[in-house]
């Protein structure tokens, strides 16, 4: 097994694809709107991903958040609100804001499972603050560490009730990014004092089987390495400070923060301590320059993987996905629109 969560390009394995993930044995894949026409498509696109690991637990990732970022929409799949929504409740009824959270989680679990894909790439632990880039924005749970904290572990026990693996994301923190990580690098200014605000909700869930680095830039504790390529900050902020020992990925190889070709960035993201490196394209040119690169999954990146994905072993919701959204949907009613 290669420590890579692998895009693909289409809405079924390519002959090429097939033969390259068989002889490469990716940890796990993700999936995009591109992969995505419908149920019975989708279902089976994960059934083969499935068959050809020769695993009934390998990860298949999904951006699933609600909001602006969902890959999976209507009007196949229902839509699910931004994560704002559930921070304005909190301001009315904090315990219906938990609630709603976690219904929501839920029933975006229970849609996940039905075609086959068990990794949701949520909850946003990013505490937004006023000014920052929008790439947040509405995606964050909240302004206050504490509330970012309850709602996002509220988004993975929901998600574990569905039978999802839950990923918290930007690990060190990207609320405070002037720039979006997908254009350009971005680098926060801010003093170890105050990013002790943007630690504080991934230091709540230190638990969390998953998490997905930062392509994002501290002086105050690395002036050169972004924190998906700093042995330092994995190293003494996110493995130390805050104390996660789940299965760290860094977020997607393809975007502009990066510099260098994609074979020396999987390579840095994992020599920094990431456990898997992450790529989105699907792009076979830039697999095969990555394939190149890594060795294969140590043994402590396999034991977190399998730690992560075994806390949603047989799981299977009790409710329904209308159920849940309908929950949901009664206790946001007060929320102005």
């Amino acid at each position: 097994m290669t420590p890579l969560f692998l895009g693909l390009a289409g809405t079924e394995l390519s002959d090429a694809e097939r033969g390259f993930f068989k002889s490469l044995d990716p940890a796990g894949y993700i999936l995009f709107k591109r992969n995505i026409a419908d149920t019975a498509q989708l279902r089976a696109l994960t059934d083969a991903l499935r068959e050809l690991s020769g695993r009934d637990d390998v990860p298949i990732l999904i951006d699933q958040e609600g909001g602006r970022v969902a890959r999976m929409q209507p009007p196949v799949w229902p839509a699910f609100p931004r994560a704002e929504l559930f921070d304005r409740l909190y301001d009315i009824a904090p315990v219906s804001a938990i609630e709603a959270a976690r219904h929501n989680a839920q029933a975006i679990a229970v849609m996940l499972g039905e075609v086959g894909i068990n990794v949701d790439c949520l909850p946003l632990l990013d505490v937004r603050q006023p000014g920052a880039h929008d790439i947040i924005g509405d995606r964050a749970l909240g302004a206050e560490p504490l509330r970012v904290a309850a709602m996002g572990r509220a988004v993975i026990e929901g998600l574990r009730a569905g039978g999802a693996v839950g990923v918290v994301k930007h690990i060190p923190g990207h609320g405070r990014a002037m720039a979006d990580s997908h254009v350009e690098l971005p680098v926060v200014g801010a003093g170890a004092d105050a990013l002790e605000t943007d630690l504080a909700p991934f230091i709540a869930l230190s638990d969390a089987p998953m998490a997905m680095t930062a392509h994002v830039v501290y002086p105050a504790w690395d002036t050169t390495e972004c924190a998906s390529l700093s042995a330092r900050v994995i190293g003494e902020i996110i493995r130390g400070r805050i104390g996660f020992d789940g299965l760290l990925m860094s977020d997607d190889l393809g975007m502009h923060a990066l510099s260098g070709d994609f074979g020396q960035r999987a390579a840095g993201v994992l020599a920094a301590g990431c456990d898997i490196a992450l790529h989105c394209s699907g792009d076979m040119a830039e697999m095969e320059a990555i394939a190149g690169a890594v060795g294969p999954i140590g043994d402590a990146a396999r034991t977190r993987l399998d730690r992560a994905m075994a806390t949603v072993a047989g799981r299977r919701s009790s409710a329904s996905l209308d159920e849940l959204a309908a929950k949901r949907d009664a206790l946001l009613a007060v929320v102005p629109a």
